[in-house]
């Protein structure tokens, strides 16, 4: 084999193997152990406001979000969470819940035990869960009620509210070392052993390793990464991943993915969210539909159809590829949650969209179903592709409908009840 063969057979080698951490159990989740990469969010409401809770649990399960964490802040909020469990079982939602514990979750956690029961996982900050004396005997109470439960935890470090303590420890030795590191170094080294110290500390208290998550999220995206794999290879414990306070619209997107992406590709990461900061009035189910395509893009898992379309040039003058695109895009996002159960496997479909005769027919014809329509100065006709073959040739001022049509057609035929592939014909 020469050096190019060589280099392409390293390009084709995919994604490291993510067969190496312990697997948790969740609710009705697993988690790593080489499971599928579980996406997650989380609500921005008041969990003391119970319907407008189940509302917004309810609206992220639908988008694909297969864990939820809610805050347990305040009494009134633990005393809401099983009345949340409750109403989102009958509307049929199983999604597990997270309570979000800082400061006082082992008051709460004591003090509202049907909160600690309705819950599926605690989520424990070891920067804030106690100070000084208090910080062992506090974070000992939310285990040994963890254990007593039968619930596992999340330790997550965060950047923004690590232990001081430790922080300051680790920094004084570097000062005295003789090769010093600089700042940030201490800082993500206090981070990874705030995790692994607190998850040795629960194994002692008990917890065994199959239910303990670790996560140790920072803002930036090198410092992310750097963490990350620092913490992956000191230790087997499954792992969450999550750029904290990743922004706002597109930075938001492009900080998380690219730091997620790269440690997704090295085998690390078990369970991801995407902390989007919603637009004024935004959609919060915008960070789950991210995670999904992150991973989907990628390789890793299969959620919705996709959907190619081109970007569009001086051949494509006209928006008609654009809307057809974002109908079929959006037609398909909207249906799915009852397509899962209707059409099995439809999640795997392929579907291209393309705007000239440049690109357009042979795009079409790599997709389960494509359409090429017609460039600026073309013939205003648009043929339309079926797993590999021409269809038949749409014109008219209904193209639009008339693809979405045979898009709907084909989905029940290929994996309707009975499916069969469609029986392709030229005209």
């Amino acid at each position: 084999m020469n050096k190019l063969e060589n280099t392409i057979d390293s390009d084709l080698a995919g994604p490291a193997p993510r067969h190496r951490t312990t697997q948790v159990k969740v609710g009705n989740v697993t988690v790593g152990g080489g499971a599928p990469i579980v996406v997650q969010s989380m609500t921005n409401t008041d969990t003391a406001d119970i319907d407008g809770t189940i509302a917004q649990v309810a609206a992220l399960a639908r988008a694909g979000s297969e864990m939820v964490r809610i805050t347990v802040d305040r009494e009134e909020a633990a005393a809401a969470v099983p009345h949340i469990r409750d109403g989102l079982a009958k509307r049929g939602i199983t999604t597990p819940l997270i309570g979000d514990f800082h400061y006082i979750g082992h008051k709460l956690l004591a003090a509202y035990p049907a909160c600690a029961e309705a819950l599926a996982k605690y989520r424990i900050n070891p920067g804030n869960v106690g100070f000084k004396d208090k910080r062992d005997t506090q974070f000992a109470d939310i285990i040994e009620i963890a254990n007593k439960n039968g619930k596992p935890v999340r330790i997550g470090a965060n950047w923004g509210s690590l232990d001081q303590e430790l922080l300051t420890k680790l920094m004084d030795e570097n000062a005295a070392s003789a090769n010093p590191r600089d700042v940030r170094a201490v800082t993500r080294e206090a981070m990874v052993q705030s995790a692994l110290l607190s998850a040795a500390r629960a194994e002692e208290l008990g917890m065994p390793k199959d239910r303990i998550i670790l996560s140790a999220k920072v803002s930036a995206v090198q410092d992310l990464i750097a963490v990350y794999q620092d913490l992956a290879a000191r230790s087997d414990y499954a792992i969450h991943l999550g750029l904290t306070e990743a922004g706002m619209g597109s930075k938001g997107i492009v900080a998380s993915s690219a730091a997620l992406g790269i440690l997704l590709q090295q085998g690390i990461g078990d369970t991801i969210r995407i902390s989007l900061t919603p637009e004024p009035g935004g959609d919060r189910t915008r960070e789950v539909q991210v995670g999904q395509e992150l991973l989907q893009t990628m390789g890793f898992r299969t959620f919705v159809p996709l959907v190619a379309a081109c970007p569009g040039c001086g051949r494509t003058t006209s928006t008609t590829f654009q809307e057809l695109a974002r109908s079929i895009q959006d037609f398909i996002r909207d249906e799915m949650p009852n397509w899962k159960s209707k059409y099995p496997g439809v999640e795997e479909l392929n579907v291209a969209v393309m705007g000239c005769i440049v690109n357009g027919p042979g795009e079409s014809k790599h997709a389960n179903i494509g359409i090429s329509l017609p460039g600026t100065g073309e013939a205003p006709a648009a043929p339309v592709f079926v797993d590999g073959k021409k269809f038949r040739t749409l014109r008219g001022p209904t193209i639009s409908a008339d693809f979405k049509a045979l898009v709907i057609d084909y989905i029940d035929q290929r994996y309707g009840q009975g499916a069969k592939a469609p029986v392709t014909a030229a005209e």
